[in-house]
């Protein structure tokens, strides 16, 4: 008896064999893992089913995004974005937003900025694919085909039951399981926002012109229609639409899908030639009441989706990495206990600050392009040309976007 309290004892002394669990192998949540187990911590992902590997001969996935500055410093530190870049990712340029109603627009240019190009446009699928093949280099436990059936916080660590029997014991336990995630349910997190009621109608098309290596966006009285520039000189789409809208959209033959969406994008790129097969996802806005609990923090979707107007989705989410990798190497640093509540509180409060400005921002922006009244779109149309012409501010909000 006596020998086993001594070791007890000595298990509470030494804490749990892991610093870290993270739930959710998408790309914000393999970013967290990789991020965390290079920074030194014990780190291991819980996801229920390892994403394919990415292959070159593969068609581009319809899931793309636009990587910022930050995201692609995070990437970079973390040795894996040369692959990626190499493998296949297009660099935008230019970016030129334009209202339909009035027509009034801004540009954003890298030349006139001196970089090289604004961000990159990548598929989702060869980010994920690229940062799960760096984890075993980072000493990072994949715990793969699994999930969590519940969890409990103790003094000196949280202990993590999944679903097939096993546990796992770990002084953090990260939720990056997407929007609807099980686990911020099970911490007895809610969330605030609102539905859309919109589609954001998704795929892969051609053009009788070239992209021009410039992100195209266009402000229609159903919501905005984004084209971004892919690698093998196609476009990929984003036409958020009211819902039956969006349904429409979908059931189209392919001409006449090409015919509509020439139209709403006013011809910019010339006609469309051709289109890949459709999808769509749900719009909406949604934002964790708050990111933390006892031995317990939320990123990315999980903690906030926005709309996708400004492509700020994942690089909010990878901004969220880079938080929370620097917040608990700070308090290593310091000798304190990386979940104390302490120090999740100065992750999750600067983080829900930075998302909740970004997330109703957008919201806000959103709000304003549905205004079609003629003195309300002739004062949104001043706004826009006043920023387009006043260079600090116009500065002001790319630094932003880039997240510099």
């Amino acid at each position: 008896m006596s020998r086993m309290i001594g070791r007890e004892e000595g298990a509470r002394r030494r804490g749990p064999a892991l610093d870290v669990v993270v739930v959710g192998g998408g790309m914000v949540g393999a970013a967290t893992a990789l991020a965390l187990g290079r920074a030194g911590f014990a780190t291991a992902l819980v996801e229920s089913r390892e994403p394919a590997p990415w292959q070159r001969e593969h068609e581009v996935d319809l899931r793309v995004v636009g990587l910022a500055a930050s995201s692609i410093r995070l990437l970079d530190e973390l040795g894996v974005w040369p692959a990626i870049r190499e493998a296949r990712a297009c660099a935008y340029e230019r970016m030129h937003v334009w209202d339909a109603a009035s027509g009034a627009a801004i540009d954003f240019d890298a030349g006139r900025e001196g970089l090289a190009a604004l961000g990159y446009i990548v598929e989702n699928a060869l980010v994920q694919s690229t940062l799960w093949q760096a984890l075993d280099g980072a000493g990072v436990q994949r715990v793969c085909p699994a999930e969590v059936a519940g969890f409990e916080a103790r003094e000196d660590r949280i202990d993590v039951a999944l679903a097939d029997g096993r546990s796992l014991a770990a002084r953090l336990l990260v939720a990056a399981d997407g929007a609807g995630s099980p686990l911020r349910t099970l911490a007895g997190i809610d969330t605030r926002g609102r539905d859309y009621a919109q589609r954001g109608v998704v795929a892969h098309v051609t053009t009788e012109q070239p992209h021009e290596f410039t992100a195209w966006q266009r402000f229609l009285p159903g919501g905005p229609l984004a084209l971004l520039p892919l690698a093998d000189g196609r476009s990929s789409i984003v036409w958020s639409l009211p819902e039956d809208e969006a349904a429409r959209a979908l059931a189209l033959d392919e001409a006449a899908f090409c015919g509509e969406l020439g139209v709403a994008i006013d011809f910019r790129l010339g006609r469309i030639t051709g289109s890949s097969a459709r999808a769509a996802f749900p719009l909406r806005l949604q934002l964790a009441e708050r990111y933390d609990a006892p031995r317990f923090v939320l990123l990315g979707d999980a903690a906030h989706a926005v709309h996708p107007l400004a492509g700020q989705g994942v690089n909010l989410g990878l901004r969220d990495v880079i938080e929370l990798r620097d917040t608990l190497r700070d308090a290593r640093s310091a000798g304190r206990d990386i979940a104390a509540p302490h120090v999740l509180r100065r992750y999750a409060r600067r983080r829900r600050s930075a998302d909740t400005l970004d997330a109703l921002g957008f919201d806000t922006l959103g709000r304003i392009y549905a205004w079609q009244a003629p003195p309300l779109v002739a004062a949104r149309a001043l706004g826009v040309r006043l920023i387009d012409r006043f260079a600090p501010l116009k500065q002001r909000l790319a630094d932003h976007a880039a997240g510099r």
